[in-house]
């Protein structure tokens, strides 16, 4: 499963509920993009981070 390499972001589980609170499994998936980045050693590397950690600007990109 994917995974966001800042936050530990993936999909959560839970149930879709109509009106008549009849429930579906579903599923929400992080919003993970696929970035270059520089890792605490100076090495390049590409990891999936989620978009609110990249907008946060945490990271060093390649």
């Amino acid at each position: 499963m994917a995974k966001c390499y800042v936050t530990g972001k993936s999909t959560s589980f839970g149930n879709s509920r109509s009106h008549a609170l009849n429930a579906n499994r579903r599923t929400w998936k992080a919003n993970l993009q696929s970035v270059r980045i520089v890792d605490e050693n100076g090495n390049v590397k590409r990891v999936k981070v989620s978009a609110r950690a990249l907008k946060k600007g945490t990271l060093t990109r390649a």
